[in-house]
Protein backbone atom coordinates (compact mmCIF):
# COMPACT_ATOMS: atom_id res chain seq x y z
CA UNK A 1 0.00 0.00 0.00
CA UNK A 2 2.59 2.49 0.64
CA UNK A 3 4.99 1.39 -2.07
CA UNK A 4 1.85 2.30 -4.40
CA UNK A 5 1.36 5.80 -2.66
CA UNK A 6 4.99 6.57 -2.75
CA UNK A 7 4.64 6.04 -6.17
CA UNK A 8 1.36 8.73 -6.32
CA UNK A 9 3.37 11.44 -4.52
CA UNK A 10 6.46 10.84 -6.78
CA UNK A 11 4.68 10.77 -10.33
CA UNK A 12 2.13 13.80 -8.68
CA UNK A 13 5.35 15.89 -7.72
CA UNK A 14 7.20 15.36 -10.97
CA UNK A 15 4.63 16.55 -12.86
CA UNK A 16 3.79 19.64 -11.07
CA UNK A 17 7.44 20.51 -11.17
CA UNK A 18 7.21 20.15 -14.57
CA UNK A 19 4.32 22.69 -14.70
CA UNK A 20 6.23 25.00 -12.10
CA UNK A 21 9.24 24.78 -14.96
CA UNK A 22 6.92 26.02 -17.40
CA UNK A 23 6.19 29.27 -15.48
CA UNK A 24 9.89 29.32 -14.40
CA UNK A 25 11.00 30.28 -17.98
CA UNK A 26 8.48 32.31 -19.10
CA UNK A 27 8.19 35.81 -18.48
CA UNK A 28 5.04 35.89 -16.43
CA UNK A 29 4.96 34.40 -12.87
CA UNK A 30 1.50 35.78 -12.23
CA UNK A 31 2.71 37.26 -8.68
CA UNK A 32 0.15 37.95 -5.98
CA UNK A 33 0.60 39.07 -2.54
CA UNK A 34 -1.72 37.02 0.06
CA UNK A 35 -2.70 38.17 2.85
CA UNK A 36 0.06 37.30 5.46
CA UNK A 37 2.18 39.35 3.01
CA UNK A 38 3.74 36.25 1.48
CA UNK A 39 3.84 35.86 -2.32
CA UNK A 40 1.75 33.69 -4.86
CA UNK A 41 3.02 32.92 -8.33
CA UNK A 42 0.98 31.32 -10.93
CA UNK A 43 2.97 28.13 -10.58
CA UNK A 44 1.56 27.69 -6.68
CA UNK A 45 -1.55 27.44 -8.09
CA UNK A 46 -1.48 25.51 -11.56
CA UNK A 47 0.74 22.90 -9.51
CA UNK A 48 -1.46 22.43 -6.67
CA UNK A 49 -4.19 21.78 -9.22
CA UNK A 50 -1.93 18.85 -10.61
CA UNK A 51 -1.51 17.13 -7.16
CA UNK A 52 -4.52 17.49 -6.21
CA UNK A 53 -6.22 15.92 -8.94
CA UNK A 54 -3.27 12.91 -8.51
CA UNK A 55 -3.79 12.70 -5.19
CA UNK A 56 -7.25 12.57 -4.85
CA UNK A 57 -7.30 8.74 -6.37
CA UNK A 58 -6.38 7.67 -3.56
CA UNK A 59 -9.21 8.64 -1.51
CA UNK A 60 -6.83 10.43 1.32
CA UNK A 61 -8.12 14.03 2.04
CA UNK A 62 -5.34 16.78 1.46
CA UNK A 63 -4.27 19.60 3.62
CA UNK A 64 -2.57 21.74 1.32
CA UNK A 65 -0.79 25.37 1.68
CA UNK A 66 -3.05 26.73 -0.97
CA UNK A 67 -5.71 24.86 0.40
CA UNK A 68 -4.97 25.45 4.00
CA UNK A 69 -8.78 26.71 4.93
CA UNK A 70 -10.35 23.50 6.13
CA UNK A 71 -12.11 23.97 9.63
CA UNK A 72 -10.34 22.24 12.13
CA UNK A 73 -13.79 20.32 13.08
CA UNK A 74 -13.72 18.81 9.66
CA UNK A 75 -10.01 17.41 9.46
CA UNK A 76 -9.53 16.70 13.26
CA UNK A 77 -10.26 12.93 13.14
CA UNK A 78 -8.79 12.35 9.83
CA UNK A 79 -6.08 9.28 10.84
CA UNK A 80 -5.03 9.88 7.27
CA UNK A 81 -3.96 12.71 5.38
CA UNK A 82 -1.83 14.42 2.74
CA UNK A 83 0.14 17.68 3.30
CA UNK A 84 1.01 19.45 0.90
CA UNK A 85 3.35 22.05 -0.19
CA UNK A 86 3.08 22.77 -4.52
CA UNK A 87 5.79 25.08 -4.38
CA UNK A 88 7.82 25.31 -1.39
CA UNK A 89 10.27 28.42 -1.37
CA UNK A 90 8.19 31.04 -3.85
CA UNK A 91 10.14 33.43 -2.66
CA UNK A 92 13.39 31.65 -4.30
CA UNK A 93 11.73 31.23 -7.53
CA UNK A 94 10.33 34.56 -7.91
CA UNK A 95 14.87 35.38 -7.15
CA UNK A 96 15.33 32.63 -9.63
CA UNK A 97 17.97 30.82 -7.80
CA UNK A 98 16.69 27.42 -8.35
CA UNK A 99 15.99 26.40 -4.49
CA UNK A 100 12.36 25.73 -4.22
CA UNK A 101 10.58 22.45 -4.14
CA UNK A 102 7.23 20.34 -4.55
CA UNK A 103 6.62 18.79 -0.91
CA UNK A 104 4.13 15.68 -0.56
CA UNK A 105 3.60 13.89 2.67
CA UNK A 106 1.73 11.50 4.21
CA UNK A 107 0.80 11.63 7.90
CA UNK A 108 -0.71 8.66 9.97
CA UNK A 109 -2.40 9.53 13.10
CA UNK A 110 0.04 12.89 13.22
CA UNK A 111 2.93 11.18 12.02
CA UNK A 112 4.51 11.73 8.66
CA UNK A 113 4.97 8.68 7.17
CA UNK A 114 5.74 9.01 3.65
CA UNK A 115 7.23 11.74 2.36
CA UNK A 116 8.57 13.27 -1.01
CA UNK A 117 10.87 16.29 -1.88
CA UNK A 118 11.65 17.22 -5.56
CA UNK A 119 13.72 19.81 -6.94
CA UNK A 120 12.02 21.02 -10.43
CA UNK A 121 15.59 22.43 -11.41
CA UNK A 122 18.16 20.09 -11.05
CA UNK A 123 15.47 16.70 -11.52
CA UNK A 124 16.58 15.14 -8.25
CA UNK A 125 14.04 14.01 -5.96
CA UNK A 126 14.18 12.35 -1.89
CA UNK A 127 12.20 10.07 -0.44
CA UNK A 128 11.34 8.43 2.49
CA UNK A 129 9.20 5.85 3.64
CA UNK A 130 8.22 4.51 7.12
CA UNK A 131 10.51 0.95 7.49
CA UNK A 132 11.81 1.25 4.17
CA UNK A 133 14.38 4.20 4.16
CA UNK A 134 15.33 7.47 2.45
CA UNK A 135 16.59 7.60 -0.83
CA UNK A 136 17.84 10.28 -3.35
CA UNK A 137 18.00 10.21 -6.96
CA UNK A 138 17.79 11.78 -10.18
CA UNK A 139 15.10 11.96 -12.81
CA UNK A 140 15.52 11.83 -16.40
CA UNK A 141 14.60 14.17 -18.15
CA UNK A 142 12.10 11.66 -20.51
CA UNK A 143 9.00 12.67 -22.05
CA UNK A 144 6.19 12.94 -18.94
CA UNK A 145 4.13 10.13 -20.50
CA UNK A 146 7.01 7.84 -20.58
CA UNK A 147 6.79 8.05 -16.80
CA UNK A 148 3.44 6.71 -16.63
CA UNK A 149 5.14 3.45 -15.48
CA UNK A 150 7.57 4.36 -13.51
CA UNK A 151 7.80 2.52 -10.16
CA UNK A 152 10.32 4.18 -7.75
CA UNK A 153 10.92 0.59 -5.44
CA UNK A 154 11.68 -1.14 -8.88
CA UNK A 155 14.14 1.36 -9.52
CA UNK A 156 16.25 1.44 -6.14
CA UNK A 157 18.90 0.44 -7.84
CA UNK A 158 18.96 3.97 -9.43
CA UNK A 159 19.16 5.22 -6.23
CA UNK A 160 21.51 6.38 -3.39
CA UNK A 161 20.56 5.21 0.32
CA UNK A 162 20.34 8.26 2.82
CA UNK A 163 22.45 8.95 4.54
CA UNK A 164 25.39 9.27 2.05
CA UNK A 165 28.52 8.48 3.11
CA UNK A 166 30.82 11.42 4.45
CA UNK A 167 34.32 11.43 5.42
CA UNK A 168 35.32 14.50 6.25
CA UNK A 169 34.86 15.74 10.05
CA UNK A 170 33.16 19.50 9.29
CA UNK A 171 30.43 20.28 11.67
CA UNK A 172 27.73 21.89 8.89
CA UNK A 173 24.94 24.20 10.20
CA UNK A 174 22.18 24.74 6.87
CA UNK A 175 20.26 28.13 7.80
CA UNK A 176 17.47 29.72 5.78
CA UNK A 177 18.45 31.87 2.96
CA UNK A 178 15.39 34.15 3.54
CA UNK A 179 14.21 33.86 6.76
CA UNK A 180 17.47 33.85 8.85
CA UNK A 181 16.26 35.42 12.85
CA UNK A 182 18.21 36.63 15.47
CA UNK A 183 17.81 33.57 17.67
CA UNK A 184 19.03 31.16 14.88
CA UNK A 185 22.38 33.12 14.25
CA UNK A 186 22.94 32.87 18.18
CA UNK A 187 22.42 29.35 18.28
CA UNK A 188 24.87 28.73 15.54
CA UNK A 189 27.20 31.68 16.89
CA UNK A 190 26.87 28.71 20.24
CA UNK A 191 27.65 25.68 18.55
CA UNK A 192 31.01 27.41 16.40
CA UNK A 193 32.00 27.46 20.15
CA UNK A 194 31.95 24.36 20.82
CA UNK A 195 33.03 22.53 17.58
CA UNK A 196 36.69 22.66 16.10
CA UNK A 197 35.88 22.87 12.41
CA UNK A 198 32.28 24.90 11.58
CA UNK A 199 30.89 25.96 8.14
CA UNK A 200 27.68 27.75 7.52
CA UNK A 201 25.45 27.52 4.72
CA UNK A 202 22.32 28.55 3.34
CA UNK A 203 19.46 27.15 1.40
CA UNK A 204 15.71 27.72 0.59
CA UNK A 205 13.03 25.98 1.23
CA UNK A 206 12.42 22.29 1.98
CA UNK A 207 16.42 21.64 0.89
CA UNK A 208 17.46 22.49 4.16
CA UNK A 209 15.93 19.37 5.50
CA UNK A 210 17.35 17.61 2.38
CA UNK A 211 21.07 18.57 3.14
CA UNK A 212 20.20 16.95 7.19
CA UNK A 213 18.83 13.71 5.76
CA UNK A 214 21.79 13.23 3.33
CA UNK A 215 24.65 14.14 5.63
CA UNK A 216 25.79 16.91 4.02
CA UNK A 217 24.59 19.16 7.21
CA UNK A 218 24.32 17.74 10.67
CA UNK A 219 21.63 19.85 11.64
CA UNK A 220 19.09 22.86 10.94
CA UNK A 221 17.81 25.13 13.52
CA UNK A 222 14.69 26.55 12.55
CA UNK A 223 13.81 29.63 14.82
CA UNK A 224 11.37 31.28 13.15
CA UNK A 225 7.69 30.39 11.73
CA UNK A 226 7.29 27.52 9.64
CA UNK A 227 4.03 25.94 8.04
CA UNK A 228 3.36 22.08 8.69
CA UNK A 229 3.24 21.67 4.92
CA UNK A 230 6.60 23.09 4.46
CA UNK A 231 8.43 20.57 7.10
CA UNK A 232 5.99 17.39 7.15
CA UNK A 233 7.61 15.86 3.73
CA UNK A 234 11.45 16.18 4.79
CA UNK A 235 10.18 14.97 8.47
CA UNK A 236 9.46 11.68 6.68
CA UNK A 237 12.90 11.59 4.70
CA UNK A 238 14.66 12.60 7.94
CA UNK A 239 13.55 10.07 10.30
CA UNK A 240 13.89 7.35 7.55
CA UNK A 241 17.05 8.62 7.32
CA UNK A 242 17.90 7.86 11.18
CA UNK A 243 17.71 11.47 12.51
CA UNK A 244 15.12 13.41 14.07
CA UNK A 245 12.92 16.51 14.10
CA UNK A 246 12.39 17.89 17.40
CA UNK A 247 10.39 20.87 19.20
CA UNK A 248 13.34 23.31 20.30
CA UNK A 249 11.80 23.44 24.02
CA UNK A 250 9.74 20.14 24.60
CA UNK A 251 12.38 18.26 22.41
CA UNK A 252 9.70 16.17 21.07
CA UNK A 253 8.56 15.18 17.55
CA UNK A 254 6.68 17.81 15.88
CA UNK A 255 3.28 16.45 14.86
CA UNK A 256 0.91 17.20 12.37
CA UNK A 257 -2.66 17.87 11.83
CA UNK A 258 -2.78 20.57 14.69
CA UNK A 259 -5.32 23.22 14.63
CA UNK A 260 -3.03 25.51 14.52
CA UNK A 261 -0.50 24.84 11.43
CA UNK A 262 1.79 27.08 12.43
CA UNK A 263 5.25 24.97 14.16
CA UNK A 264 7.00 26.19 17.03
CA UNK A 265 10.82 25.89 16.69
CA UNK A 266 12.28 22.99 15.80
CA UNK A 267 15.90 21.39 15.28
CA UNK A 268 16.60 19.03 12.92
CA UNK A 269 19.98 16.88 13.53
Amino acid sequence: MLKSLLNTAVLASIHAGHKIMEVYESDDFGVEIKSDNSPLTKADKEANGIIQKALSATGIPVLSEEGKDIPYNQRKNWKHLWVVDPLDGTKEFIKQNGEFTVNIALVENHKPILGVIYVPVTRVVYFGVLGMGAYKGNIPAENLELLSNFDVFNSLGDYQKLPLDKTDTVFRVVGSRSHMSEETTSYINAITKNQKKVEVISAGSALKLCLVAEGTANVYPRFAPTMEWDVAAGHAIINEAGKKVLMHNSKEELKYNRENNVNGWFVAC
